[in-house]
């Protein structure tokens, strides 16, 4: 018995064929030494102290397989409480465009350094893409943030209260005797 053809079962396997090379141009891997940078500038920019649970708590001892997924420790202050988020997955969800589109325009709550990522050149920033992408995902869930008013649920590093603007002077004093 002869079944009617449709264009998509002649379709199907072309498309089976091809998309092992259409996968293989979008997961081109990135230089190696572009991959190694990121993974220098996230190490002395401090992105696992926050990023990484116990990183900073064990002397930076944590294996790499751990790094940039997140922590359930908040930081909390005149802002409410903050999470570091999954880097990891963050990465993964996003095209190197958007990322630098982000970094530019970075304006984060603290204690996320945001003058700092905006500061950085766009080689920086697409080393950091890469080699957080490189670490793959890491599906890792983090607590949403929390308003001032309200109290966090788990544990919380507290900031005291910054001090007025007034109350900051605009220059060092002078120093005496000139």
């Amino acid at each position: 018995m002869k079944y009617p053809r449709s264009a998509g079962s002649c379709l199907l396997p072309l498309l089976l064929a091809a998309s092992p090379l259409a996968m293989a141009a979008a997961g081109k891997a990135p230089d190696p030494s572009l991959v190694e940078r990121g993974r220098y500038l996230t190490t002395v920019a401090g992105c696992n102290d926050c990023h990484t649970p116990g990183y900073a708590l064990n002397d930076g001892k944590v294996a790499e397989r751990y790094w940039l997924v997140g922590d359930q420790v908040g930081y909390r202050g005149a802002w409410g409480t903050t999470y570091p988020g999954n880097l990891r997955r963050y990465f993964n969800n996003i095209s190197e465009e958007e990322w630098l589109r982000t970094a530019r325009g970075a304006n984060y709550r603290p204690p996320m350094p945001s003058p700092a990522l905006r500061a950085m050149t766009d080689e920086d920033l697409r080393a950091i893409y890469h080699f957080v992408r490189s670490l793959g995902p890491a599906m890792s869930l983090v607590p949403a943030y929390v308003p001032p008013e309200q109290q966090p649920t788990g544990p919380v590093v507290i900031f005291p209260m910054p001090p007025t603007r007034a109350s900051v002077p605009t220059a060092p004093p002078p120093a005496a005797g000139l």
